[in-house]
């Protein structure tokens, strides 16, 4: 159940960035679309899972030595990798530059932080359930 609602979440985040980013679009027109924003949803979920701890781990000395900032390029890279898998599934998704990819990073991580911390799916070490 924690899974469903976590795509939920990565979906609004997503809606919210494309909503808000000026070069981060989403073909909406289509039928089925929605079901195509899930299926990016997904993509941009299991890339976070399984690519982005072992970057994150390639990229700690980096990320110590910018304090924690290079976390957001890694974010935007996370993006444009999830654009990438869409282009070629001609999902609808387009990002268009990495300075949008970095504005709808930021976008998504604070979206999904809130809505996380609301609907309480957050992964809290001792969290009781």
């Amino acid at each position: 159940m924690d899974r469903i609602v976590q795509l939920l979440i990565n979906a609004a985040a997503l809606y919210v960035a494309v909503l808000l980013v000026p070069n981060l679009d989403f073909a909406f027109e289509p039928e089925g679309a929605w079901v195509k924003f899930l299926l990016v949803a997904l993509i941009f979920g299991l890339v976070n899972t399984f690519l982005k701890p072992i970057l994150r781990m390639l990229t700690l000395p980096i990320t110590i030595m910018t304090l924690g900032l290079f976390l957001l390029i890694l974010n935007a890279l996370m993006l444009l990798l999830t654009d990438a898998i869409s282009d070629e599934l001609s999902l609808g998704l387009t990002v268009g530059d990495f300075f949008a990819a970095l504005l709808g990073a930021i976008v998504i991580s604070i979206v999904g932080f809130v809505l996380s911390t609301v609907v309480g799916t957050g992964r809290m070490a001792g969290r009781i359930t």
